[in-house]
């Protein structure tokens, strides 16, 4: 039962019986000078996300500039462990046959498919030239060609950027690639055109002869006639 404690005079009449929770709390209650309204101390909720929140931003903003430091992370060898970050991927699709072609890309403005690739799926892993070990992943080591997608899941538009990144590595020694042996038999490839092989020495020329018979080569005049009734409109 309420007592003048809660602000209610004795001798008022109450109802007794069950009564629910949400009906009591629509009671007015009003404080008392024996019992001070005491205020509850309000505790906020969003601190925990707000501060898993800034950890997420620092840590992009970390590796965005130096990519390659993700990898060698606790929170990377945690997740990933020695294995690529595209073991044990496998796309969602529909029937028991996977599709030919994985999709373009699994992010569209702001929004994200419900099961991006491998690298879309982790804002830390970024595509760089520099960041070896990831390019590495994605490199067959007998062939040296960067693996095809429909084997790690990676979306067209990330497949692109690692092609890009792979060929530039190459290009700045980062990477090493075979160039194909070529054995050299000897043989003179050049064709025997006067052109194109040792050039004699200048001949003394008559008035109206060519040095090279094929230099110069007469076209029949029924030919050209043909070629300028056919493209009559279009000439000057």
């Amino acid at each position: 039962m309420l007592t003048a404690g809660f602000g209610i005079k004795p001798g008022t009449p109450l109802i007794t019986g069950h009564l629910s929770h949400s009906r009591i709390c629509r009671l007015h209650v009003r404080p008392s000078r024996d019992f001070p309204q005491v205020v509850p101390k309000r505790r906020s909720l969003c601190k925990v996300a707000s501060l898993e929140d800034d950890n997420a931003a620092e840590a992009l903003s970390r590796y965005k500039d130096r990519p390659w430091d993700y990898l060698q992370s606790e929170e990377y060898i945690e997740r990933y462990g020695t294995n690529p970050v595209w073991v044990g991927y496998r796309r969602n699709h529909k029937g028991g046959i996977p599709p030919q072609k994985t999709r373009k890309t699994c992010i569209r403005g702001d929004k994200i498919c419900g099961n991006p690739c491998p690298i879309c799926r982790n804002p830390n892993i970024i595509i760089h030239h520099q960041n070896v070990k990831l390019l590495e992943q994605f490199i067959c080591s007998h062939t040296g060609a960067v693996y095809d997608p429909t084997l790690t899941g990676v979306c067209m538009k990330q497949q692109k950027k690692l092609k890009e990144a792979v060929n530039t590595a190459q290009t700045h020694g980062l990477l090493p690639f075979e160039v194909p042996y070529m054995e050299f038999s000897g043989e003179d490839y050049s064709n025997f055109h006067d052109a194109v092989g040792s050039t004699p020495p200048p001949q003394s020329l008559i008035s109206g002869d060519t040095w090279y018979k094929w230099y110069y080569v007469k076209p029949d005049e029924n030919e050209v006639a043909k070629v300028k009734k056919t493209y009559k409109a279009y000439l000057k």
